[in-house]
């Protein structure tokens, strides 16, 4: 998915940008940029790739030539950024995350309208960062540019631009991802977690809202546009992106997965004589699988420990025999918590499902009585249209989509199809997770309901957006691009 950071400061901010930008490596493991004004007015931007190695490692060597009072930087799980872009309104730097659907059709509006070529492009695709720059570009000022830039994209987009010494900070346009602003002495930053602020002494300030955009000096952060009404803001920032530490909307992710792992135990009360200990698959179910183990005075025990030293962040290569690879190397299983016991475990999800049948595998072959899996959230049905959250190229890649094409007995699974079997409990809902449990060789099987996870989290469920698990978003229309030729 990705995550940024920025910061203006009246001293040098290199220390803060560098650090507080490594607060998101766990939210992508492709590339790792800065950009920072420098003392003299110009702007230093560097890239580096970190598919096989920390960013904290790649840019120990830079910093100390270093020197700036704004600076802005991302961790991405797709194209190269920050961008150094020189266009109608001057020269800046831009950073994004998100996900836009209606690329193809913004390139051939801005070709129309004027634009002559793309200079920016991953693996033959164009650089999405580049074309919100362009779109930007469009307008009079930023605000403006930043404000339609969103409403034209079908999908997502948070940004962040350095211009002239300071950021423009925008949420998506539905705030499906957190940006938020911390102050202390002396400086301002923006972030999409609040766990980077504490250790560089920033307190939060401000928690933008949905299509928000903020101007963020030394000094102060000015909103420049107020937030809409309307957020459907990424349920998985507390299944599973988010960071333990930090806390979206006032719900820190950490609690409530202690309370979601709690709802899951509650519902299996008349099956825990059989069961021995309860685990989480490190590292994000750990924490749903502490709130179902104190709610059920069953012992909390590691059957497999993660090797942190090398595989430190919860995100995988792109490749999925690679992945597929690293989910075995950086699990080590503990055999003796493991030899004869009747383990129930808590996972965040249960995705294509690949890696957890050679997880089960493994564990029968290290001597397990009974493995039990509890989802923490329902089962996946719908690939993500805003974030990017499975890298699955086709839905049928889903386990709980290949289950109902097996009890369909057809891959054409239309939309009346799907429904009945988004009813929790119903005997359609049931057939496919005991198919799923077949297909993993599990003991028992059971996810959590939309209702108990959505009950866990504790805010307005019309401000989260369920879309991958039920297929429903707010209703809105993309409107045409109004680009004219010049």
């Amino acid at each position: 998915m990705g995550g940024f950071f920025g910061v203006v400061s009246s001293g040098n901010c290199i220390d803060d940008l560098f650090y507080g930008t490594d607060y998101h490596s766990h939210l992508g493991t492709r590339r790792g940029g800065l950009a920072v004004r420098l003392d003299d007015g110009r702007c230093f931007r560097s890239i580096h790739d970190i598919t096989n190695a920390q960013f904290r490692s790649k840019f120990d060597g830079e910093l100390d030539s270093l020197c700036g009072c704004a600076g802005i930087g991302v961790i991405s799980d797709t194209e190269d950024q920050p961008l150094l872009i020189t266009g109608r309104l001057g020269r800046f730097s831009i950073v994004t995350v998100g996900k836009i659907n209606n690329q193809q059709e913004i390139i051939r509006s801005l070709f129309d309208g004027g634009y002559s070529h793309l200079s920016e492009a991953n693996d033959g695709e164009p650089n999405p960062t580049e074309l919100v720059s362009m779109l930007i570009c469009r307008k009079d000022n930023f605000v403006e540019g930043i404000e339609y830039a969103q409403k034209v994209i079908d999908g997502s987009c948070s940004m962040l631009v350095l211009a002239g010494g300071r950021i423009y900070a925008a949420r998506d346009r539905y705030g499906r991802t957190p940006v938020l602003v911390g102050k202390k002495p002396g400086a301002y930053a923006v972030s999409m977690e609040s766990s980077a602020f504490p250790n560089l002494d920033y307190e939060v300030a401000h928690e933008l809202g949905p299509g928000e955009i903020v101007e963020i000096t030394a000094s102060e952060a000015i909103v420049r546009r107020e937030a809409t009404e309307t957020m459907k803001m990424c349920t998985f920032f507390w299944v599973y992106f988010g960071y333990p530490s930090s806390t979206y909307e006032g719900v820190n992710a950490e609690s409530a997965r202690y309370r979601n792992g709690a709802s899951l135990a509650a519902r299996d009360k008349d099956m825990l004589s059989e069961v021995d200990s309860i685990c989480g698959i490190p590292d994000s179910g750990i924490a749903h699988a502490i709130g179902y183990s104190n709610a059920t005075d069953k012992p909390y025990l590691r059957s497999f420990v993660k090797y942190t030293p090398t595989w430190p962040r919860s995100f995988m290569p792109q490749n999925q025999s690679k992945r597929d690879l690293v989910a075995k190397m950086k699990l080590i299983p503990v055999k003796e918590q493991i030899k004869g016991k009747r383990m129930l475990f808590c996972d965040d999800s249960i995705v294509r499902g690949t890696q957890l049948r050679d997880t089960v595998v493994r564990l029968y072959e290290d001597g397990a009585g009974a493995v039990h899996m509890r989802s923490a959230c329902p089962p996946l049905l719908f690939g993500c249209r805003f974030l990017n959250f499975s890298r699955s190229r086709s839905e049928m890649d889903l386990a709980a989509r290949r289950a109902i094409s097996r009890l369909e007995k057809t891959t054409d699974l239309s939309d009346e199809i799907i429904a009945k079997y988004l009813v929790y409990d119903s005997p359609e809902y049931l057939a496919m997770v005991e198919e799923i449990r077949r297909e993993l060789n599990l003991t028992t099987l059971k996810f959590q309901s939309l209702d108990g996870l959505l009950d866990a989290i504790g805010i307005p469920r019309e401000k989260l957006c369920t879309y991958c698990w039920n297929g429903r978003d707010v209703e809105h229309e993309i409107p045409k691009l109004p680009l004219e030729k010049k």
